[in-house]
């Protein structure tokens, strides 16, 4: 019989309550999941096989700190899912990164693969510490001992790493060099975000930035707006905002907001946000001290009277108690589960078009593609023909998604669920279960 959910009934999923607006990011992507698995209305079998982790590795990572005491870490990695590929995922480094959220990722990178069409599955890893408080050297050891102890794990065609939250070029470059060392032979495409000289992509730090900016002017397009017309505010000044709000500010946006760590910064007459990247650059990756702009609070920029709201800071940004300010016309997630389901739902009601993390932040895992292609190729691609066919491939995943949502008459992120969860099940089909 096909699966029907007993506790998140449709009901409750758009009627928000205090249950539906927690802080665990696995239930939040499992509460999406199950909407989508009662439009499909999925086997309960399939429901099982596509929610569960197929592997879970938590290995003790012991370092030699400078001062000679050893210290030992906690290492994660979750292999959620391999029916399309091997799986494929990033490496963050966090005193607060835990296995529900890491589960989460691993699911949500199933998911982006699926939707944009790269064969591969979803998987994430992390490692429990605080990179600011470490060394180059204790950096490099904990990123050597990690990989060591998952030597079995990692692999082109097994399983693929790549840079997040904390982690680097740098850190990559460690990765690989390790794999290969046991290998014994140079493996390029054993992770991907590495620096070009080692065999990276033209294009990769920038990839989640532009996909996020390829899916704003998709959804401006079926709104009918127009980008010269279009006010933008930015929560997230790392690497995926400031770079979506620097090439949204060419294509003719006006930026009026950004923040990081330290804040908000908001100017009606718009951001030089080039010199905002120049002014971090300087200050210690922060805008603290920036002068051309008015302090404000992060949840004053996320209810801003903007066209557009690019949340890609962390999770949980957008609550219920948020939502029902957020005046911004369209939502285009920059970060890993920004909006709550409770706030989904009150989002949809008022008329916004959420562009859901799964499709706009899915330029990175694509370019991570091509990175591997091109390594596995030994051949490699000019920065125009990646910027090309990401930007060919994200408009055709963001019209799949839009057209999908309109068919079953639910919101994008629900669109991209269903889209994802079928492409994945019916490839689980095809392959059938060995026993």
């Amino acid at each position: 019989m096909p699966f029907k959910r007993t506790v998140y009934d449709r009901a409750i999923y758009q009627e928000p309550g205090p249950s539906l607006d927690r802080d665990n990011p696995f239930q939040s992507m499992r509460e999406r999941f199950d909407v989508a698995a009662e439009i499909l209305e999925l086997d309960p079998g399939f429901y099982e096989y596509l929610l569960t982790p197929a592997r879970i590795h938590i290995t003790a990572v012991p370092v030699v700190m400078d001062d000679g005491r050893i210290k030992l870490f906690e290492g994660i990695r979750v292999i959620h899912n391999e029916i399309l590929g091997p799986s494929k995922g990033g490496i963050r480094y966090a005193p607060d990164v835990t296995l529900d959220e890491v589960k989460a990722l691993a699911a949500w990178m199933t998911w982006k693969c699926a939707i944009v069409g790269v064969p591969f599955g979803g998987a994430k890893g992390g490692v429990i510490c605080n990179p600011r408080e470490m060394s180059p050297g204790e950096l490099e050891r904990l990123t050597r001992r990690y990989t060591a102890n998952l030597l079995d794990v990692f692999g082109p065609d097994r399983d693929i790493p790549a840079p997040d939250m904390n982690t680097n070029e740098q850190i990559m470059a460690w990765i690989l060099d390790t794999y290969s060392m046991h290998a014994k032979r140079t493996e390029n495409a054993v992770v991907t975000g590495k620096p070009i000289m080692l065999g990276g992509s033209e294009g990769r730090k920038e990839a989640t930035g532009r996909g996020v900016m390829t899916v704003t002017l998709s959804a401006m397009d079926r709104l009918g707006l127009r980008a010269a017309q279009c006010s933008v505010a930015v929560q997230g000044f790392g690497n995926v905002g400031s770079i979506a709000a620097l090439l949204l500010a060419e294509q003719g946006c006006k930026i009026v907001a950004v923040s990081d760590v330290t804040g908000g910064y908001y100017n009606e007459n718009g951001l030089d946000v080039q010199a905002m990247i120049d002014y971090a650059e300087a200050n210690n990756r922060t805008l603290d001290g920036y002068q051309n702009a008015q302090k404000i609070s992060n949840e004053e920029l996320l209810t801003l009277d903007v066209d557009i709201l690019v949340p890609a800071a962390k999770e949980d940004q957008i609550t219920r108690h948020v939502a029902p300010d957020v005046k911004a016309k369209i939502i285009a997630e920059g970060a890993n589960g920004p909006t709550t389901p409770a706030a989904d739902a009150i989002l949809k009601d008022n008329g916004v078009l959420v562009v859901p993390d799964i499709l706009a932040n899915a330029g990175g895992v694509t370019v991570s593609y091509f990175e591997w292609v091109q390594d596995r190729q030994g051949y490699f691609w000019s920065l125009d023909r990646v910027n090309r066919r990401l930007d060919r491939l994200i408009r055709n995943a963001f019209d799949k998604v839009y057209d999908e949502a309109e068919k079953y008459d639910v919101s994008m992120r629900i669109g991209a669920y269903v889209l994802a969860i079928d492409k994945v099940a019916s490839a689980l089909r095809l392959r059938g279960i060995y026993a």
